[in-house]
């Protein structure tokens, strides 16, 4: 049975940074992609960024968060630097066989953590 369990979020001022983790089990992210999705109340769940043999990000966070992934330690990482109050949601770690930024293409999923910016 694969298991994504996020970590590291928490409640932060404007402009600073924090540190997301995925562990991952039942799978090897050697042979898969992983990514990282949001979702704030009231929207739909949407692609942050993601990482298989290249990294890619969505243009609201490009420049500002960066994914990394430790395949020995079965962890994929989101450093989130700069942050703003729009980037409060609710975080979640996404496993796929396929290379995608969408929210169909992925089959495995963790429970989410919340990231809250305030101004």
């Amino acid at each position: 049975q694969v298991q994504l369990v996020e970590s590291g979020g928490g409640l932060v001022q404007a402009g600073d940074s924090l540190r997301l983790a995925c562990a991952a089990s039942g799978l090897a992210l050697s042979s898969t992609t992983m990514a990282w999705f949001r979702q704030a109340p009231g929207k739909e769940r949407e692609f942050v960024a993601a990482i298989r043999w290249s990294d890619t990000y969505a243009d609201s966070v490009k420049g500002r968060f960066a994914i990394a992934r430790d395949n020995a330690k079965n962890t994929v990482y989101l450093q989130m630097n700069s942050l703003k109050p729009e980037d409060t949601a609710v975080y979640y770690c996404a496993a796929g066989r396929h290379w995608a930024t969408v929210v169909a293409s992925y089959d495995y999923w963790g429970q989410g953590t919340q990231v809250t910016v305030s101004s």
